[in-house]
């Protein structure tokens, strides 16, 4: 099939070492790829310097003895200690497939785009390929590697990838298929099979949701809204959930004892919308309205704490007017792929609101001595569409001591 990247049996091993230092050079060793898996392999990585600028590359062969048969290069940023002021600029897309894509040669013209920006990392939301779209619709364990190793194989994704460091949420279409919950199945794929397909493709630590500290401005929760949810269809009420009462209790826990200036909840779909009516799968609907409302209260009630989120095909800022909880909907990752909501829909929650593709980006820096914070709404071609920004007073900012 046209795009179609099969992959062989062998060795690769990673060499990395700091921008400009080739004495603290250091190589994994040899591992084979594992057939099971999609011949990928994973490694960890660790005793890395914070805050430092890495070189890294990525070397195949066929098998032990044989000569390097391949190679790709790279880099990625690690993050600053907790207690260093630092600028840090991330960017957060959604929603992205190959039969939408806006290049057809390359990929999404958002890539070259972010990574004008240089990146400290970058998030993406879920929906990372669509199983259950046509092109073709990926009802079995090969067709979803398949689209997978497509959409990862255009120069523009692998341009930007090779470079950034990079954290990875599911959503429904990247699991099974719309509106998804455990259970379930599509076509030959199982609830498991959709499970352990995420973890194949996207390297991951023991937990799909997780919190990042970057320098002492800004603390990121990656959250998982699949694995643990309640089914849509069930009647709504406190043992409705969303993220499972394990995961919401650490979220609680780490949010309260984070003394990060500005901490940043990235959410694959909505708390706070609006969303469509109809809808019943978010927390920004009446199908999960108890859980919602605790979580938008919390975050509400949490100083310079906000809201970033994907899944809606438009782009907009919104202000819960019951708690004051905001959130930043970063839109789809084309024009092509926005859809679904109307400028005419237009509400007094929203602050912003365009039915347009294109990405968020985040700058946390210091200026003058405040603690600032920006969020920018582009378009495609890296045009931006809104600017929000927001500065402290460097004399009543949070900053709790453990």
């Amino acid at each position: 099939m046209e795009g179609a990247v099969p992959g062989i049996n062998g060795q690769v091993r990673f060499t990395y070492r700091p921008a400009g230092n080739k004495k603290q050079k250091k190589s994994t060793v040899w591992q084979w790829v594992d057939e099971d898996k999609d011949f990928t392999c994973q490694t960890k990585i660790e005793g890395l310097l914070p805050g430092t600028r890495y070189l890294i590359t990525a070397e195949g062969r066929r098998c032990q003895g044989s000569r390097v048969g391949c190679k790709v290069e790279g880099g990625f940023k690690t993050a600053p200690e907790p207690d260093t002021p630092a600028k840090i600029c991330f960017t957060v897309v959604t929603g992205q497939d190959y039969t939408r894509r806006d290049d057809k040669a390359n990929g999404h013209k958002i890539y070259p785009q972010m990574q004008k920006l240089r990146p400290d990392f970058f998030v993406h939301t879920g929906d990372i390929e669509y199983y259950d779209k046509p092109g073709p619709y990926a009802d079995n364990v090969e067709l979803a590697r398949f689209k997978w190793n497509r959409i990862y194989a255009m120069p523009f994704q692998r341009t930007f990838h090779n470079e950034n460091a990079s954290y990875f949420i599911k959503d429904d279409h990247d699991t099974l298929r719309n509106d998804c919950w455990p259970g379930q199945s599509y076509g030959d794929i199982t609830w498991e099979d959709g499970l352990a397909l995420f973890r194949e493709q996207v390297p991951m630590g023991s937990k799909t949701y997780r919190t990042i500290r970057w320098g002492k401005d800004l603390q990121i929760w990656l959250v998982e809204g699949r694995d643990f949810r309640s089914p849509n269809n069930m009647p709504d009420g406190p043992d409705k959930t969303i993220w499972g009462q394990t995961q919401k209790k650490w979220f609680f826990d780490t949010v309260r004892q984070s003394n990060a200036t500005f901490r940043i909840l990235i959410s694959p779909t909505p708390i706070v919308g609006p969303d469509r009516k109809n809808k019943k799968d978010n927390h920004a609907n009446a199908g999960f309205k108890h859980e919602g409302e605790q979580l938008r209260h919390f975050i509400g009630s949490q100083k310079n704490m906000f809201i970033i989120c994907g899944d809606r095909h438009w782009q907009y800022v919104s202000v819960d007017p019951a708690t004051g909880a905001k959130e930043y909907s970063c839109g789809p990752t084309t024009d092509k792929h926005a859809g679904g909501f109307s400028e005419k829909n237009r509400s007094p929650m929203h602050r912003y609101l365009k039915i347009k593709g294109g990405f968020l980006s985040v700058t946390v820096d210091r200026v003058d001595g405040r603690p600032t914070i920006i969020f920018r709404h582009h378009g495609v071609d890296g045009r931006i569409y809104n600017e929000d920004v927001i500065h402290l007073n460097p004399n009543l900012f949070v900053d709790k001591k453990r």
